[in-house]
This record gives structure tokens, C-alpha cells and sequence, in this order.
């Protein structure tokens, strides 16, 4: 994979690298040859192929649209969809506050962790636990176990918390799937409404959690099978999710109207904090659709990864901006496609980087540490990593999940 003589390649066939007779996925964000768009599994009315001629096209007239957060606003819209407004000059995203919310307290949130950027990342929160002894990176990481799913294209997949031989996945269809690492199928749940889900996660204590798009919800399903709607929402609408180490959700969110995108986290089903903007008023995370993941690594950074801006956007706990990573250094951004996210134990960094078929590792700071590259990776899409540090990769076209040790 050389990305230094590659920046003048030219625009391929994402799944069998033509670059001839290109057609675009507006909503899976893919080029397509002839050949290939026709064997393509549009999976719903929203999954669309159109030439690159009209995508370009596309992409100029919506940057030329005026901002529709300048114009006014009904009256009669919820409060969840009343934070369209952008901040005056200088404020920040709402920082996160539990003494006035009558929820559970799942753990303690010292004051010191919000005063400034410069604060020691390395250091565990008040009460947690004491950080693991230091791991060393394997030369050749390696593949222990593949598993086959009967999805036609695979999305998602999240580690069991209190189980490591087991992984939730998800893909283009209503069905969320329980497998073992022999390959059973343990369980399958279909969704509340029919529709496909967006995004996976499982609580602390085992629990399947997941986003349904379309509905606007995000739905717990219990150990018995049934399903309950915990966040219901208006305007917005859930897109990807994860479980904090404090049993909160972080939900990343859009909405197409305004074309604004946040992370809202909750107790509960309580809103308790919203990060949306940096210091100087400007979007943390631009450009509405599905393509976004976001995981909580262990020093409670919130990590984000947006594959249409070619970028992984970093805050701390308190929601302010750390950093952004746009690639290895020498690098073209527009290389850098990221879709899946993921930490471990050594608040290292993970992401599928789909259209180049490998994972990126980063430390906690956002320094490029190395590549997964030789674990014949093909689109990777959805990652978690579970207690022990093993990376389990959900391939998109091959519908396949792999477990790598990439640790010695």
C-alpha cells in the first residue's frame, strides 16, 4: 500500500478497482463500475447509484445553498430539535452536568477533568481502575479466527462485554445476530420496526442496544428478547452509538435539515450533554449521513470517525476539541476513508480504513503508531476490541468477521 505514489491515482471501482464507467452510492459512499453497480444489492429506496458527473454536480450545488441555520425556526418544534441555533462567538458545547439531573449516578466526574486542554490523558478518572501494564505491538499481526455471516453486506459488530467468545453483528437486514467463534448462530433478533439497523452496542451487563434510523430511536433489547424504545427523537436522528465506562450512551446524530451532526450522551434515557461545537462556534462534525462511528477510549476521550471528511475528531470528557487526525504524515487526507472505531487497554486508537483495506492504530494523542495491513482485509467496516485485546474486523462486501492479535 503506497500511499506516496498513489496521490495521483485516479478514481476506482471500490469493489474490483476499474476506474471505467463509474457510478456513486450517495448513501454507502462507494464508486461503482458498470459491472459491478449491477450486481450491487441497493438495499433500500435510499441506496441510490448515480454517475460521478451528477455527484460532483450534486456536491457543488449544496455547497452553493445558503445555510438554512441563518433562516427562522418553527415555533413549534420539541426541545430536542430546538438545538439548531449555533452558539455565539467564543461558546463551547454544553458541558456534561449530573448534579442537576435527577438520574443515576453510574460514577463520579471530578471538576478538575474539565479545567483545561492541557490535563495529563494518561491518568485514569477518580475511582477507576489502575492502568494495565504496558503491551508491545506484535511486527506481523494475526489472524485466529474468521466467521462467516449470511448477511448480504455486514456493517457492525460489538464484542459481548461479559463474554469474549461472543460478537453481536449487524448488516442489511432487520435481523441482529449472536455468534460464538466456532461459527454458531446463538441468537437473532429482528428489529422492533422492520427496519435495518444503523449501529450495535452492548451495556455493561450484556444487554444488546441498537439505532434505528429511520424511526428515530435507540432501542434496548432485553435479556428475554424484548425490545424497548429508550431515546425516541424528533428532528434528529441516531446514527452511531457506544457504551462509556460509566454506563452512559454516546450518540452521534444528525440532521439532514439543517445539516448539523452532534454527540449527545445519556443516563438513561436523560439527555445530559452535548457536544456539537469548539471554542470559536465551529461544527466539531460536518457533512449529515451514516458513515460515522464513535467509541469512548479508557481515558474518556470521545473519539469520532467520519469517513466523508476523512477525519477522526477527538474531545475530552468535558467535550473539548483535542485533536484531529487526518492520516499518517505524507499522506493525502483524501486517502484516508475511516469507517469503524475502536480502543483497548492501552487507550490506543483503532480504525477501519476501508477503501485502503487496513486498520490505522494511533496512541491516545493521535500519533500514527502503525498498520494492520497483512491480514488480507477487504473493505473493513465495523471493529471493537474486547478485554483481552483482540481486534474482531467486519468486512462489508466478504460479510466475514475476523478476530486479529495485533499485542504480543
Amino acid at each position: 500500500m503506497d500511499f506516496l505514489n498513489s496521490a495521483q491515482d485516479v478514481v476506482r471501482c471500490t469493489l474490483c478497482q476499474n476506474p471505467e464507467d463509474l457510478m456513486y452510492c450517495e448513501v454507502c459512499y462507494i464508486s461503482l463500475c458498470k459491472d459491478c453497480a449491477e450486481k450491487y444489492t441497493f438495499v433500500s429506496e435510499n441506496h441510490t447509484a448515480v454517475t460521478h458527473k451528477q455527484y460532483l454536480t450534486n456536491c457543488t450545488v449544496r455547497s452553493l445553498v445558503d445555510d438554512p441555520r441563518c433562516g427562522s425556526l418553527s415555533a413549534s418544534f420539541t426541545t430536542e430539535e430546538q438545538d439548531y441555533s449555533i452558539p455565539p462567538h467564543g461558546a463551547e458545547s454544553s458541558p456534561l452536568d449530573r448534579s442537576q439531573m435527577n438520574v443515576p449516578q453510574f460514577g463520579s466526574l471530578s471538576a478538575l477533568s474539565f479545567t483545561t486542554e492541557e490535563q495529563d490523558h494518561s491518568m485514569p478518572p477518580q475511582g477507576a481502575e489502575s492502568s494495565p501494564p504496558d503491551r508491545s505491538l506484535m511486527d506481523v499481526p494475526q489472524i485466529s479466527t474468521t466467521l462467516d455471516t449470511e448477511y448480504g453486506y455486514l456493517y457492525g459488530v460489538t464484542c459481548v462485554t461479559c463474554n469474549d467468545n461472543e460478537v453481536w453483528t449487524c448488516g442489511n437486514e432487520n435481523t441482529m445476530k449472536l455468534y460464538n467463534l466456532q461459527e454458531e448462530l446463538l441468537k437473532s433478533i429482528q428489529t422492533e420496526s422492520g427496519n435495518e439497523p444503523r449501529d450495535i452496542t452492548v451495556t455493561k451487563d450484556g444487554n444488546l442496544v441498537y439505532t434505528d434510523y429511520k424511526k428515530g430511536t435507540v432501542n434496548l433489547v432485553k435479556k428475554n428478547s424484548n425490545i424497548q424504545v429508550a431515546i425516541s427523537l424528533q428532528a434528529w436522528k441516531p446514527l452511531s452509538l457506544c457504551t462509556t465506562s460509566s454506563g452512559d450512551f454516546l450518540v452521534v446524530m444528525d440532521n439532514n435539515y439543517n445539516e448539523q451532526v452532534k454527540v449527545v450522551r445519556y443516563s438513561g434515557s436523560t439527555k445530559i450533554q452535548s457536544i456539537q461545537f469548539d471554542d470559536k462556534g465551529q461544527p466539531l462534525y460536518s457533512s449529515p449521513g451514516y458513515t460515522k462511528h464513535i467509541c469512548e477510549n479508557r481515558n474518556q476521550d470521545i473519539c469520532v470517525s467520519n469517513s466523508r471528511d476523512h477525519a477522526i475528531v477527538v474531545v475530552n470528557q468535558a467535550g473539548k476539541h483535542r485533536f484531529t487526525y487526518n492520516g499518517p504524515p505524507y499522506t493525502p487526507p483524501s486517502f484516508f476513508k475511516p469507517f469503524g472505531i475502536a480502543t483497548d487497554s492501552q487507550s490506543r486508537i483503532l480504525t477501519a480504513d476501508r477503501d485502503n483495506h487496513c486498520i490505522h492504530i494511533l496512541d491516545q494523542d493521535g500519533q500514527f503508531l502503525r498498520y494492520i495491513d497483512n491480514c488480507d482485509l477487504q473493505l473493513p467496516w465495523g471493529l471493537c476490541v474486547d478485554t483481552r485485546d483482540n481486534l474482531f474486523v467486519a468486512e462489508w462486501y466478504t460479510r466475514k468477521v475476523k478476530k486479529i492479535q495485533y499485542y504480543t
